[in-house]
């Protein structure tokens, strides 16, 4: 079956792997891990422990649980921090009965899985949300007025897409006091391309996406202490049970993570940034569109396309043009976290040589048509 039998039409993505655009295309080698894996049965339990001992060994941590993913990842984390691995209490969540189950969490990190607040991943793991600090401003002193002995863990978003990180408690500051109180520390890290850095920092729970960034099937994994682990991995007796990870997606995402570290980021990064510059030069050409290479405001090396649109040339605002890309056939996902500001984005992670070209073709067809304009778009490469 294809998704042309139920009569729906494949998106172009250039907005980076997305979970409502299907999480990420996949490699030929974790195609082939997946089918691979499909024609045999499998001890799960053991599976996932030897997965486990994998994804420890290229983080840098002591173990690894797979899960479903990030937001699966922030409800089993939680549930590991509440419940432990005391059967009986694991089974009664999200009643968390006489445990600790507050969750610290600064103001400006409480963001939404796609619609879904991470306040209501929290409270499937048995825990409730306390909000510490202001959107703009959160003080260590706020953070750690809010630690009582209800707490059960501090949690800290790294996204700078979705995270407030201006005026916040750095993760040092909030492992610093994770340590005076005795408190885990969650890190929600989905989206990151280092796989080393958040273990290091001291954390003692870091989630990971397997397609955000890494390239794997619906999928995800919290690295961390061997004790709060396999805390994580007792939650598929109780709240991870409709969370678990099926043997398919579990060695897709392994020949993922293998894959992904098998290259060293500087090298991807160099690949897009000469990718996007090409890229940059064809669009700039265009009435309406002035085009440069942009580095990832959060400092990692990710490279995209930057789009000002002018709406006067243009003949649309930024918001007008995002639309009718999307709209159109084939629908085509331009980035819009700046679209406020009269800017779009091309980003290259989940854009195929195929894709890119169709992201020309279309905004030709509708800035040349629309000005009369006759540039010669494809000349620049």
């Amino acid at each position: 079956m294809e998704y042309k039998d139920l009569g729906v039409v494949p998106v172009v993505s250039a907005q980076a792997n997305s979970t409502p655009l299907g999480g990420c295309t996949l490699s030929d080698g974790v195609i082939l891990a997946m089918g691979n894996a499909a024609r045999f049965h499998v001890d799960l339990d053991q599976l996932w422990r030897a997965a486990g001992s994998f994804l420890a060994e290229v983080t840098g941590s002591e173990d690894a649980c797979p899960v479903t993913g990030a937001a699966a990842g922030m409800a089993i984390a939680v549930a590991a921090c509440v419940a432990g691995t005391d059967a009986l209490r694991v089974q009664r969540l999200p009643d968390p009965a006489d445990r600790p189950n507050e969750i610290v969490l600064q103001k400006g990190h409480s963001i939404s899985y796609g619609g879904a607040p991470i306040t209501q991943m929290i409270a499937l793991g048995g825990g409730r949300t306390v909000e510490a600090g202001a959107v703009n401003e959160t003080l260590r002193s706020h953070v750690a007025s809010a630690v009582s002995r209800r707490t059960a863990a501090l949690v800290y978003v790294t996204s700078y897409t979705h995270a407030v990180h201006k005026k916040e408690v750095s993760l040092d500051e909030l492992v610093a006091i994770g340590r005076e109180h005795g408190v885990p520390v969650i890190v929600d890290a989905a989206g990151e391309s280092d796989l080393r850095r958040w273990v290091a920092s001291g954390a003692d729970l870091v989630i990971y996406s397997g397609p955000k960034m890494l390239g794997a099937p619906t999928s995800g994994f919290i690295c961390g202490g061997s004790e709060l682990v396999a805390a994580c991995r007792a939650q598929y007796a109780g709240i991870a049970r409709p969370m678990k990870v099926g043997k398919e997606n579990l060695l897709g995402l392994l020949q993922a993570v293998r894959e992904y570290a098998a290259v060293p980021e500087e090298e991807r990064a160099a690949a897009q940034r000469v990718r996007m510059t090409k890229l940059a030069a064809r669009l700039d050409r265009l009435p309406g569109l002035s085009a440069r290479v942009t580095q990832d405001d959060s400092g990692r090396m990710i490279y995209r396309v930057l789009l000002t649109v002018d709406p006067a040339s243009a003949g649309r605002s930024a918001a007008s043009l995002a639309e009718e890309m999307a709209t159109g056939i084939p629908s085509i996902h331009l980035r819009d976290f700046k679209v406020h500001l009269g800017q779009l984005e091309v980003d290259p992670r989940a854009l195929t040589p195929d894709g890119e070209e169709a992201v020309v073709r279309r905004l030709k067809e509708m800035l040349l048509d629309q000005s009369g304009a006759r540039a010669d778009v494809g000349a620049a490469r």
